[in-house]
């Protein structure tokens, strides 16, 4: 399943940091050989300040106790550094841990720094050490003070490019913290700021959506509303229009959403036109399972994609998440997914037959004779589905209140002949009327 590894084309689009949690999860689920996985975390490792967490990893790749002389260096060096912006943003730092202090600051930012440099003798280049110390902890893993510095330095930051440069900051220690609910909001802020800003030109403002997108997965696939969210920011035009320019491969995270979203949405059917669009750039067997349904009326094929649905779920990242369970782990969004993809099937395939085989309809959803005819009692009763179950032939007897798929042709095409005729009605008067002058 190595082949449907979206990680090459989401890693370049993420922070660093934020690349950690695939690799663990590819390690966890042996997808690659581990010595690859320890030697790309070891790569990225490389520039940053996690100085012990890069030896550890050295330790378990090569089996020694030993590590390299550089790396002994460069911890004595990232020490030192930090112990320097910690003395710069000392005064500042300090400040801001005097409640009655802070009280004395305003929403006006130009009155907050006159204030600072006035009575505490706190000014640009203290202001600029915080920056700095805050960007400096996150490069060393401390997530938690790197959130916190970079939110206070937000507050007096008068540049809006340090200002932007922080809220993405803040926004990957948040996630990186799994502190979803703040994360969200950070989330939200950011997408302001990117939706109103001028960009010296479109195309950074198009790459600068396409990472926030990326950054989102974290959030979508862990908050309890993220299925409803990712569609509502991925389906707008803007963000649509940055994954069919520059990330098709989004489209797995869109198209999953819509699957186990619980209502449909009306922009579904422009979706469905997406997929088909971008099929030449992106096709996975989540997108190719929505094109064998709703496209194709290939249920067979559906039926063999949704066994590959399946394993890419368990193998994703951010579709794969385990939960555990007593002696047990599930992974919720697989089990979601399958039910839903089976009422998909089921729907579309009962638009087109009235009266349908129950073991064809079994094999159809992946389920034995009689898990297939209990899923369809209790759609039944859910009042999900408007059909009988007639036992002694076998069948599912649909009673349609609507048309099924050819009687709506037919009536679409009398419309047609219809309004062709009138039209050409009107052509031929109207190419008769100058000649009666």
């Amino acid at each position: 399943m190595a082949e449907y590894d979206l990680t090459p084309r989401i890693a370049p689009n993420l922070d660093r940091h934020l690349v950690f949690p695939l690799l663990e999860f590819l390690q966890e689920r042996q997808l690659y050989n581990d010595n690859h996985i320890l030697k790309a975390k070891i790569d990225l490792l490389n520039n940053t300040n996690m100085v012990d967490y890069a030896m550890d990893i050295h330790k378990t790749l090569y089996q020694t106790e030993d590590v390299p002389q550089d790396m002994i260096e460069r911890r004595a060096d990232v020490v030192a550094r930090l112990k320097s912006l910690e003395d710069a943003a000392a005064p500042l730092v300090a400040f801001l841990q005097n409640a009655s202090a802070v009280q004395e600051l305003k929403a006006d930012k130009h009155y907050n720094l006159q204030l600072l440099n006035d009575k505490y003798q706190i000014g640009p280049a203290q202001i600029e050490a915080l920056y700095q110390y805050g960007k400096f902890q996150f490069e060393c893993g401390n997530y938690s003070g790197a959130a916190d510095y970079l939110y206070q330095y937000r507050a007096l930051c008068t540049n809006s490019e340090r200002s932007l440069s922080a809220l993405w900051g803040k926004l990957a220690a948040e996630v990186l913290m799994q502190n979803w609910d703040i994360a969200l909001e950070e989330l939200n802020r950011l997408k302001e700021m990117i939706d109103s800003k001028n960009f010296s030109s479109p195309m950074n403002q198009v790459h600068s959506r396409i990472w926030l997108m990326h950054w989102s997965l974290f959030i979508f696939f862990n908050h309890d509303n993220g299925r409803t969210l990712i569609i509502d920011l991925f389906n707008q035009d803007k963000y649509l229009n940055a994954i069919q320019t520059g990330a098709p491969h989004l489209l797995r995270y869109l198209a999953t959403a819509f699957i186990v979203n619980k209502r449909k949405r009306p922009q579904f059917k422009d979706f469905l036109k997406v997929i088909q669009q971008e099929q030449h750039s992106f096709k996975d067997p989540i997108t190719e399972f929505l094109a064998c349904v709703y496209v194709n009326y290939d249920f067979d094929g559906a039926q063999k994609k949704m066994r590959e649905c399946e394993e890419v779920i368990l193998n994703d990242p951010f579709l794969g998440k385990r939960v555990e369970e007593s002696n047990f782990s599930t992974v919720p969004l697989r089990d979601e997914f399958l039910e839903n993809a089976r009422l998909f099937i089921f729907e579309t395939y009962c638009r087109i037959h009235e009266r349908i085989d129950m073991g064809v309809l079994a094999e159809k959803l992946n389920l034995n004779y009689e898990e297939a005819e209990r899923w369809i009692v209790n759609l039944i009763r859910g009042s999900k589905l408007d059909a009988k179950i007639d036992s002694q032939t076998g069948t599912v007897i649909m009673e349609h209140n609507h048309p099924n798929v050819y009687e709506q042709l037919i009536e679409h095409t009398k419309a047609l002949n219809s309004r062709t005729y009138k039209l050409v009605t009107q052509i031929l008067e109207h190419a008769q009327a100058p000649a009666a002058h």
